[in-house]
């Protein structure tokens, strides 16, 4: 499999970004980049990236399920049911259990029984077909200069956790945290071991992670589009916002955050609702669905 190189359509150019701090925004002819402290190698630490809409366009899980559903696995049930309370769930924007925990369940039905072997070997190749050329390089720049001055970097995210390292893998990066099913002779349960890596799952990730490694989360760095990450977010020593979502650009001015905006004009307003991607995902994976069935 070839490494990940992001295409000179899914990335920002120089000239295309804007970096706003504490609100302000000016536009420049060079990406400006937040400063990186080299100190901070003196001290174990790290650079938490999510996934989505941040080191990506797009919804990775988004490209895994088309690939499910290209090969069956899926049918169009599994895709209107999930696709629908997935929508519902970001529409609402809230917390509450009894909507995480639906959307949660049909995530996992749509894989039980399916052997984990194929699923690693199918995320391999919608890493390298799907994913890869929708990788920001600027966000990737940032992460390299992260490892380059002895900081591990790590990918946070609520997609699978197989999906989620081998993105880190192509990246040369650290590792990933994400979100783990349970596996019993060789398949997948259908049930998850703990929670989904999102919201608050996220901090208490990286603060388990951080103890296990004995690093200073004071100097640790995080990086997300979505204010569903706040949690992650306050609880490292710098935090910076990527493409923010509307709620998440009011907390950056708040708490004068860095932003980095590497979207354009209306394609910016457009990432900022998950509505629509989410229900995208059900129109794209239904088309295929019925594709396939015709074939």
């Amino acid at each position: 499999m070839s490494e990940i190189e992001a295409s000179s359509t899914a990335s920002a150019t120089p000239r295309s970004a804007a970096v706003r701090v504490g609100g302000s925004a000016r536009a420049h002819s060079v990406v400006v980049e937040p400063r990186i402290d080299d100190d901070a190698a003196h001290v174990p630490s790290a650079a938490f990236f999510d996934v989505d809409n941040t080191l990506m366009h797009g919804a990775s899980a988004y490209w895994l399920a088309r690939a499910l559903a290209k090969y069956g696995v899926l049918s169009a049930r599994h895709i209107l049911n999930f696709a629908w309370k997935q929508a519902r769930f970001k529409f609402q924007g809230g917390e509450r259990h009894g909507e995480i925990s639906s959307v949660k369940s049909s995530a996992l039905e749509l894989v039980a029984g399916f052997p984990v072997d194929e699923m690693r070997t199918l995320c391999e190749e919608v890493v390298d077909r799907d994913i890869s050329p929708r990788i920001l390089a600027p966000v990737r720049r940032l992460a390299e200069r992260h490892l380059e001055s002895d900081q591990e970097v790590w990918l946070v995210t609520a997609s699978p956790v197989e999906l989620a390292e081998v993105i880190a893998a192509r990246l040369g990066l650290t590792g990933a945290l994400g979100t783990i099913a349970e596996i019993e002779e060789g398949c997948y349960t259908g049930r998850l071991v703990g929670d989904l890596m999102h919201g608050p799952a996220k901090a208490d990730g990286i603060a388990q992670l951080a103890a296990e490694r004995g690093l200073d989360l004071e100097q640790c760095t995080a990086y997300s589009d979505s204010a569903n990450d706040l949690p992650m977010l306050r609880k490292v020593g710098r935090a910076i916002a990527v493409n923010p979502d509307a709620r998440l650009a009011r907390q950056a001015r708040h708490h004068g955050w860095p932003v980095l905006d590497y979207r354009r004009g209306r394609r910016a307003a457009k990432l900022a609702l998950p509505t629509a991607a989410a229900a995208g995902v059900g129109a794209g994976l239904f088309y295929l669905y019925k594709s396939r069935d015709r074939d």
